[in-house]
């Protein structure tokens, strides 16, 4: 079964041709980082702009670097949730063109499921129940994944999600977007113990995370510093703050794994692409004697193949969209609403 996957959830235009929700045939990206480096962030306007402009020319590419065309194709799949509504509706509109004028059956896909969907492009022997750990710009979640369409929430972030964090104290270091590949770079310049951060843990939600007062500890201690006239190296900054998300991450994900006994880990998401966190959460894993897969670099980011490996799954189980599929900035991924 050959998918078309269009994704425009955030700043990425992506489409990907997929073969049975394994073999990638082509994966087109059209980023924008660039554009939103002016600004130290995405905006959302200028988002949805650019994907209106270039969905096109992208789902063409995808098309071309498969060679295929529309009739080769067997359905259409879409991220229709969560993320930038404005980006979201682009992407949703362009995709129902093209599935009715291709009489093609359209396929809803959840974006975090697309997350964890990326490590079935390049593990073939992965398949549900495991843990997964997903971490991205907006989300923070662990999930056990009971069936290629079946989840549950364990724990979830009650505020800031750790990319949000890391492109916050981006910022406020100076350092530009996106925070996440900005920070761990200088991070590797410094001491990872060398300030003090809290770790905040709920004693009633062991698995949740919350990370609005690390943030707000380390943007505290910046401006402490200069105040006194002493700035702290922000290398040391930056490595310290690494340190304490990626072990709070590893922490909580290893003891969800040992509470249920869960032996196969997955992590995903954008963050999965930080050097530091691979590192730890691999090393954790090899100590509580789990196997963990790790999505490559090239499906870490916003990408149409995971889209496309969710669809193929997403239809294996019924799932299919009208012509009135809407758009959601938020939504659970246990949730099945379209």
């Amino acid at each position: 079964m050959k998918i078309l996957g269009i994704e425009t959830s955030c700043d990425e235009t992506a489409a990907a041709v997929v073969e049975d929700g394994r073999r990638v045939l082509s994966n087109a990206v059209y980023t924008q980082i660039d554009i939103h480096k002016l600004y130290g962030g995405v905006v959302p306007e200028i988002a949805s702009r650019k994907h209106v402009e270039k969905i096109s020319a992208v789902v063409e590419q995808a098309l071309s670097e498969a060679e295929l065309c529309a009739r080769d194709l067997d359905a259409v799949a879409v991220t229709y949730a969560p993320g930038l509504i404005g980006a979201l509706l682009s992407g949703v509109s362009f995709a129902k063109g093209y599935a009715y004028s291709a009489s093609l059956p359209l396929i809803p896909v959840h974006h975090l499921r697309g997350h964890v969907a990326a490590n079935y492009l390049t593990q073939p022997q992965l398949e549900p129940p495991f843990l997964a750990l997903i971490v991205s710009g907006g989300h923070s979640h662990i999930v056990r994944v009971k069936g290629y369409t079946d989840y549950e929430i364990l724990g979830r972030t009650h505020d800031d999600a750790a990319g949000e964090a890391f492109d916050k104290v981006a910022r406020i270091l100076g350092i530009g977007y996106p925070g996440g590949q900005n920070v761990e770079a200088l991070a590797g310049e410094g001491d990872p113990f060398a300030l003090s951060l809290p770790h905040t843990k709920y004693p009633d939600a062991p698995y949740d995370f919350s990370f609005s007062g690390l943030k707000t500890n380390v943007i505290n201690q910046v401006h402490q510093a200069e105040m006194k006239g002493s700035p702290l190296p922000k290398a040391d900054v930056a490595a310290s703050f690494c340190e304490a998300i990626t072990s709070t991450l590893c922490e909580h994900f290893l003891a969800a794994a040992k509470d249920l006994g869960e032996k196969t880990l997955v992590l995903a998401g954008g963050v999965s692409a930080n050097g530091i966190l691979r590192r730890k959460i691999s090393q954790a894993a090899k100590e509580a004697d789990c196997r963990l897969y790790m999505p490559e670099l090239r499906y870490c980011g916003d990408n149409a193949a995971m889209i496309a490996s969710q669809g193929f799954y997403e239809a294996q189980a019924g799932r299919f969209a009208g012509l009135d599929l809407n758009a959601y900035a938020t939504m659970d991924i246990a949730e099945a609403v379209f």
